[in-house]
C-alpha cells in the first residue's frame, strides 16, 4: 500500500497544480497535455510522481505530440527482463507457454492489497496460473465493487477455485490512514469502509494502548471483516449450496520479515454472530 506521507505529499501537488491548470485558460494543445500530466500526478499512489506531461516539448526543440526519442527508459528495463525471462522459460520447458496458453485452472482466488512490497507469486513460491488474484488499496470487499465481484463470481462460478483469500499486511498505508482524522481527498470515501471496522471493534481497539499494537490488530480485525463480507456475498453462499465448497480464508503478510499467518478466519465467531441476517436460500 502507498505510505501515507507520501499520498499526502502528492495530493498536496494535485491541489496546487490543480489551481494553477484550471485558473489558466486553456487554449492550446500544450496547456491541455499540462493539465493531463498535473492530474496524472494527483493520481499517483506513492511517492514516486508522474508529474511531467508525457508529449511536453523537449529542450531539443522535439515537436509536441511525438513519443520522447530517449534511448533509455524505465520501461525498456521491465521489457528487457521479461525477454530474459520467456527466453529462459523457453529454453528450460519449451512447451511450457503453449501449455499455459490452453487455459487456465486456478485453485486460489486471492484478494490483496495493491501494494508493491507484497507480489503473490512470489511470496507464495507460485506460478503463472496458480492464483487467481485482485489488488485494490487496502484488500477492502465491498458489495457494490462491481471490479471486485466480477473476479469473484467468475472464479468461483467459471473457474472453481476451491480457496478464496483475503490477504492484508503490515504497514499498510489505508489502515493507517483510516486510524487517522485526516482527509486524503476521494480515497476518503474507500478508507471509510475500514473506519467501519474500527467503530465495530472500537472498545477492543481503544482499549490497547501502544499505538503500533493498536494499529496491528486493526490490520487483522480489517481483514477479518473482509472476510465475512465475502461470506455475506451469493456468490459464496449459492455455489455452497450448489454442492462447491468454497472455503475462505484471512491471511497477513508481514513485511518486516516476509511470512504469511493464517488467521484462521473460519474458527472465528464474526460471521456465526451475524450470518442469519445475511443468509439465503436458494
Amino acid at each position: 500500500m502507498f505510505g501515507s506521507r507520501g499520498f499526502v505529499r502528492v495530493l498536496g501537488q494535485k491541489l496546487n497544480g490543480s489551481k494553477r491548470v484550471f485558473s489558466t485558460r486553456v487554449n492550446s494543445k500544450r496547456s491541455a497535455m499540462i493539465g493531463l500530466g498535473v492530474v496524472t500526478a494527483g493520481i499517483a499512489f506513492g511517492t514516486t510522481v508522474l508529474a511531467e506531461p508525457r508529449h511536453a516539448t523537449s529542450t531539443s526543440g522535439q515537436q509536441e505530440g511525438t513519443p520522447c526519442s530517449c534511448a533509455t527508459h524505465d520501461c525498456d528495463v521491465l521489457l528487457k527482463h521479461n525477454e530474459e525471462w520467456a527466453e529462459r522459460i523457453s529454453r528450460d520447458n519449451p512447451t511450457y507457454f503453449a501449455n499455459l496458453a490452453k487455459g487456465q485452472t486456478p485453485k486460489y482466488l486471492l484478494i490483496g492489497c495493491a501494494d508493491s512490497r507484497v507480489p503473490p507469486d512470489q511470496l507464495f513460491q507460485t506460478q503463472p496460473g496458480d492464483i487467481f488474484i485482485h489488488r485494490n488499496v487496502a484488500n477492502v470487499v465491498v458489495a457494490t465493487d462491481m471490479n471486485l465481484m466480477s473476479v469473484l463470481q467468475y472464479a468461483v462460478e467459471v473457474l472453481k477455485v476451491q480457496r478464496v483469500i483475503v490477504m492484508g499486511h503490515s504497514e499498510c498505508g489505508g489502515v493507517r490512514a483510516s486510524m487517522s482524522d485526516k482527509s486524503f481527498g476521494l480515497i476518503d470515501n474507500w478508507l471509510r469502509n475500514i473506519k467501519d471496522v474500527y467503530r465495530l471493534h472500537k472498545a477492543e481497539l481503544d482499549s490497547i494502548s501502544d499505538e503500533s499494537k493498536r494499529y496491528q490488530r486493526l490490520t487483522e480485525l480489517h481483514v477479518m471483516e473482509q472476510v465475512v463480507n465475502l461470506e455475506k456475498t451469493t456468490i459464496i453462499q449459492r455455489a455452497r449450496a450448489e454442492g462447491h465448497n468454497v472455503t475462505v480464508h484471512g491471511f497477513v503478510c508481514d513485511i518486516s520479515s516476509g511470512r504469511v499467518r493464517d488467521l484462521h478466519c473460519n474458527e472465528s465467531p464474526l460471521w456465526k454472530s451475524v450470518e442469519q441476517a445475511y443468509k439465503y436460500s436458494f
